[in-house]
């Protein structure tokens, strides 16, 4: 095998040479005294993708305690957090080297999220580490001594800074570890709890803007618990910790303008992972089948049965299987709670800023003007009892206009300048002296969750020539062969590297399960068991850094927005 001599000698010989000659790289391995560097894939030209490397360093030299991956929990935290010490050393010597992307050095960087990715990987072997490199040029000849010093020079040292235990700050990693699996125990626990969620005391939920995700350093409110509310827990490592335990069935969060009701209900819908030490919200957890769900105009949707809500569409147009290349906003709502559902999901969150107001709410004024029979919308209101009560599906909604919900809420929970109140006895009270007087839409029953099979023939990834193009535009599009795949609306996506990963997991899908057959919850049964059973890996066949896992109903969402998408339903006998 080559060693680190055998590169600079290689790397002396390419200099002044076409950018192509680099090619000679691909596919070596290159043995240092402390790791061994692969070249997986070379970039065309400077200005191309960069080029993708590993390095692997054995654990008799990196030395990580077993202690701090010995679990799964425990590995993607570990991972989660060498990654960020990679990308900290490589930003600091990563520098413009020539021409284009000459000089690069980078790693998948992470958000203040913890997600498992493909950048790190550990055992009891070996470190892995993938990341990419612009490998330097002027113009489009090759600066192979500049080559020399970035690959041969420059990553040793951040394989020693970044990859030595010895050289890390311990207290760190193990803080970094623990943080996340406190977080995965107590999401574990939710349920037996009686819980959907739980935000501990001392959490700091606002951020620093609407495109910065850190805390918010000045003027933030800690999170304190109502009492009647408040949960204690032990947490294997943090020990004694209390919050507001959020309970199953119909939670309400209300309270004026500017009071912190969407910021508490931002922080329970990425409750659903785990964060940083350091964030403020590392001890917020949620269900992790918790979905948010808001009107989206516009989108398409495929043979949805929103009947539960929407019933004798004008012309007779059919809702059982509700088809429109540009639905309006209450259809588009409709649709997006039952395919939640359809996908699995065990609790809805709610802003009424982001949803129809006619979907929402239909008040006595409404129904004594225009009658039942001329109006097809089944409120959220009539249905969101029936909802936990047939299927176990809770709900936490924010709702600052409409008083009818305290009538159906078994919880109402009032943001008062950013401390929360449990006001379920007034909101009771104010129900019973104020009464509605508005009839109950839709009867008593929630309805039918309807699967449906995709038909193989609509999901095409292919281009022209290519049987398979893709490509992610940060978190909120994913070009899919010809079409493009709208995912701004979905909320619970935080990275673009699972965007990148819910792209290849559509091809996956449709390569291995969808057949015509298969129902969606059956497809999405299958590529997340293959995900938890081989890891990211299984949905490239080369090595990729840049992926990160994703939820079943994210994956659901955007095969959903798939706009050539066709599907026929699958009936129960």
């Amino acid at each position: 095998m080559a060693d680190v001599q055998d590169l600079k000698r290689l790397l002396s010989r390419l200099d002044g040479r076409g950018y192509k000659a680099y090619k000679e790289l691909q596919g070596r391995r290159f043995d240092f005294p402390t790791f061994t560097l692969v070249v997986d894939h070379v970039q065309g030209d400077p200005f191309a993708p960069p080029s993708r490397l590993r390095v692997l360093v054995p654990q008799e030299v990196a030395r990580f305690p077993r202690a701090l991956y010995g679990s799964k929990s425990r590995e993607v935290a570990l991972r989660d957090a060498l990654t960020r010490e990679v990308d900290r050393a490589l930003r600091a010597v990563s520098g413009r080297r020539g021409t284009g992307r000459s000089g690069l050095l980078a790693i998948d960087r992470p958000g203040q999220q913890v997600l498992e990715r493909t950048s790190v990987f550990i055992d009891d072997e070996r470190v892995e580490v993938r990341f990419v490199a612009g490998l330097p040029a002027r113009g489009r000849t090759v600066l192979g001594r500049e080559a020399i010093a970035m690959l041969c020079d420059d990553l040793p040292r951040v394989v020693e800074r970044a990859l030595f235990y010895e050289h890390l700050d311990a207290d760190a990693l193990r803080r970094h570890v623990e943080t996340a699996e406190d977080a995965d125990w107590l999401r574990a626990r939710l349920e037996g709890l009686g819980l959907v969620a739980f935000v501990a005391d001392g959490s700091v939920l606002p951020r620093r803007s609407g495109v910065d995700d850190r805390p918010m350093v000045e003027g933030a409110v800690p999170f304190r618990a109502p009492a009647s509310l408040r949960v204690e827990v032990e947490l294997p490592n943090a020990g004694r910790v209390t919050g507001m335990g959020v309970p199953k069935g119909v939670t309400l969060i209300v309270g004026g303008g500017y009071h912190g009701k969407s910021t508490l209900l931002r922080a329970l819908e990425l409750g659903v992972y785990n964060h940083i030490p350091g964030d403020g919200r590392e001890r917020v957890v949620t269900d992790a089948g918790a979905v948010k769900v808001r009107a989206e105009d516009g989108r398409r949707v495929a043979c949805v049965d929103i009947s539960p809500f929407i019933a004798d569409l004008p012309r007779g147009r059919s809702t059982t299987c509700f088809s429109t290349d540009d639905a309006s906003g209450s259809t588009s709502q409709a649709a997006n709670i039952m395919e939640a559902l359809e996908a699995g999901a065990r609790v809805l969150l709610l802003d009424e800023d982001t949803s129809a107001t006619n979907f929402m709410i239909r008040d006595r004024r409404m129904q004594a003007l225009i009658a039942k029979e001329h109006e097809p919308i089944t409120p959220f209101l009539d249905k969101v009892r029936p909802l936990y009560r047939d299927h176990g599906v809770s709900t936490v909604l924010v709702m600052g206009g409409s008083g009818d919900y305290f009538d159906v809420a078994d919880t109402v929970i009032a943001m008062i300048e950013f401390v929360p109140h449990d006001v379920t006895a007034q909101a009771k009270a104010i129900a019973q002296a104020y009464r509605t007087e508005r009839r109950p839409e839709g009867g008593e029953r929630f309805g039918r969750i309807t699967p449906r099979v995709p038909l193989p023939e609509s999901v095409d990834p292919s281009k022209g020539r290519k049987a398979v193009k893709l490509k992610v535009h940060d978190v909120e599009e994913i070009a899919f062969g010809a079409e493009e795949i709208d995912l701004s609306a979905v909320e619970q996506i935080v990275h673009p590297s699972q965007t990148r990963a819910i792209a290849r997991a559509l091809v996956h899908a449709r390569r291995r399960y969808i057949d015509g057959r298969r129902t969606i919850p059956e497809i999405l049964d299958a590529v997340m068991r293959d995900l938890d059973e081989q890891g990211l890996d299984v949905l490239s066949p080369s090595p990729l850094g840049d992926l990160a896992r994703f939820r079943r109903y994210e994956l659901a969402a955007a095969l959903n927005r798939l706009r050539t998408l066709e599907v026929r339903q699958k009936r129960s006998a």
